[in-house]
């Protein structure tokens, strides 16, 4: 390797991208591109896209079966991706996701509430009336000891459904 002057040999090869580093973050391009295809229609609207063509290849992309061509347009999305900035898309991309997170974990709360209610029985239906003011105590004692009958005889958990979509109602409501 020659010296070119005024360069040391590791500044220069310091300014040289590897091949195998260029892919990479080609690849990573086109996971990201690949991500925005698989949005939702109320999702992408969120992502900041400014580039028109960038726009209506994800829009291609979504409808396109054929394994060849969808992935032929993946690698074109990366190379637009490529020529824009992308931390604002990645920005929004994390923040859907972290609501997705946050949406799981309310989800699971309002299980937990359920599974409470059907192991404590008519004990914990006073703390659900103090979570939520507007529900039915009658309503909920009758679908607890619905449950339980279900369960002693091993049928489907029918009214565990029902305890759990009223108390997401009742979440809903507050």
């Amino acid at each position: 390797m020659s010296k070119e002057p005024g360069h040391s040999t590791q500044e220069v090869e310091s300014e040289v991208i590897s091949k195998t580093a260029m892919k990479r973050e080609m690849h990573a391009l086109q996971v990201i591109g690949e991500t925005l295809v698989d949005l939702s229609p109320k999702d992408l609207k969120k992502i900041p896209i400014e580039s028109e063509a960038l726009m209506d290849s994800i829009c291609l992309a979504r409808n396109i079966n054929a394994h060849g061509g969808k992935k032929r347009l993946l690698q074109y999305i990366g190379k637009l991706l490529r020529k824009i900035d992308t931390k604002p898309i990645l920005l929004a991309l994390r923040e859907i996701k972290d609501g997705q997170k946050e949406i799981a974990r309310h989800f699971q709360n309002l299980e937990r509430l359920r599974d409470n209610l059907l192991t404590d029985g008519p004990g914990y239906i006073e703390d659900i009336i103090k979570l939520y003011p507007l529900a039915d105590r009658q309503h909920l004692r009758q679908l607890v000891l619905q449950a339980k009958r279900e369960n002693k005889q091993h049928k489907p958990p029918a009214a565990s459904r029902k305890i759990f979509k009223y108390i997401r109602e009742l979440d809903e409501e507050v």
